[in-house]
């Protein structure tokens, strides 16, 4: 047996094992180290599987989560030392890395199609916000828990959609433009939005949450494009390592944020994951409504559901590390992580299975 079939059948077995003591009731621990390993386990073996590759991080983000649920107290501090200031840190590093794989090639949708830039941004920075406020504003939730729902709402998108455009057979060169202009919007556009719409819920120092995510987003992208820049075309190594510290860095910022907000989300979790969900799933069907509405075609569409679905959740969480509120606001943020991955990973692959011109890919 090779390493992920040994992977898989070891995974099933502590999953068993885990059942067991998880309905017994005896053994909190034993069942915690039992669920982390096999999630951790089973993410190797889909590493090996063409069809489940896609779901591998997604299972590890949820390994993540477990870990956090189960061992709160090892992920919150240390001798003083609180985990979450790691958290600023670990985004600017993931947005350096976003910086150091952009060049001017990157925008060039910009020019070959301005309407469809136009319309992602507009729709981007309008559908989910409004989508957020309204769940926030119906679902009964602690008000700063709801806020984090509209601030996941008011972030640009993030890297993962540009993947999972790729796989959607989508327009990748418009999704990686929108990700990258609505990143750089973001320090306006996010602040307003969340004085605009999420101020009844908590207090917003409007010129503090610029400079935040300025601090978060321009300073290390801008760093990122002149290391870029210096490096010409021998990028290569640079652009095979930053994925993998870009991931490592997202899982261990759930990690942190799960762990701080344990408490809250064993209290309210499941209406928080039903939220989320929806605002996902809402992002995808109204983003791609929308643009056929306005008469972008197939291939566009796809491209604009899965950016205004797919949210910058690691920026989400950052900022409300900055707010203080890391345990509440940030909850939302940590829970949409792990579901946009999953759910953006369904679309896609449903889609790689149809050509946009509507012929079924029989090789899908």
């Amino acid at each position: 047996m090779n390493i992920h079939t040994r992977a898989f059948l070891t995974s099933a077995v502590l999953l068993s094992i885990g059942l067991v003591y998880s309905i017994s009731g005896q053994l909190h621990t034993l069942t915690g180290i039992l669920t982390v390993a096999f999630l951790l386990l089973l993410s190797i073996y889909f590493q090996k599987v063409k069809s489940l590759k896609g779901y591998s991080f997604p299972i590890v983000i949820f390994g993540m989560v477990a870990l956090g649920m189960f061992f709160p107290s090892y992920f919150q501090e240390y001798n003083g030392y609180k985990f979450s200031n790691l958290i600023t840190p670990l985004i600017q590093v993931i947005m350096f890395g976003m910086g150091a794989t952009l060049s001017l090639k990157d925008f060039a949708a910009v020019v070959k199609s301005p309407k469809s830039v136009g319309i992602g941004i507009a729709a981007q920075f309008s559908i989910m916000p409004l989508i957020g406020f309204g769940l926030a504003k119906f679902s009964g939730l602690e008000p700063e828990i709801a806020a984090g729902i509209i601030l996941l709402g008011c972030s640009p998108s993030g890297t993962a959609s540009n993947v999972m455009a790729f796989l959607a057979k989508a327009n990748v060169a418009l999704s990686v433009t929108l990700t990258s202009i609505t990143t750089l919007l973001a320090p306006l556009l996010t602040p307003l939005l969340m004085k605009l719409l999420a101020g009844q819920f908590i207090e917003i120092d409007l010129v503090k949450m610029m400079w935040d995510i300025f601090k978060i987003i321009l300073l290390p992208v801008g760093a990122g494009l002149i290391v870029h820049r210096l490096l010409g075309k021998n990028t290569k190594w640079l652009d095979n390592l930053l994925p993998l510290i870009s991931m490592l860095g997202i899982a261990l910022i759930i990690l942190v944020i799960t762990a701080a907000g344990r408490d809250s989300l064993l209290e309210i979790g499941p209406l928080l994951i039903l939220l989320v969900l929806i605002h996902n799933m809402a992002g995808y069907g109204v983003g791609y409504g929308f643009s056929k509405l306005v008469g972008m075609n197939e291939q566009d569409s796809r491209t604009l559901a899965i950016e205004v679905g797919m949210q910058n959740a690691g920026l989400a969480s950052g900022l409300a590390n900055m707010l203080g509120k890391i345990a509440t606001v940030g909850l939302a943020p940590a829970v949409f992580g792990p579901i946009q991955n999953i759910t953006g990973s369904i679309l896609a692959t449903i889609w790689s299975r149809k050509e946009p011109g509507g012929k079924v890919d029989s090789h899908g």
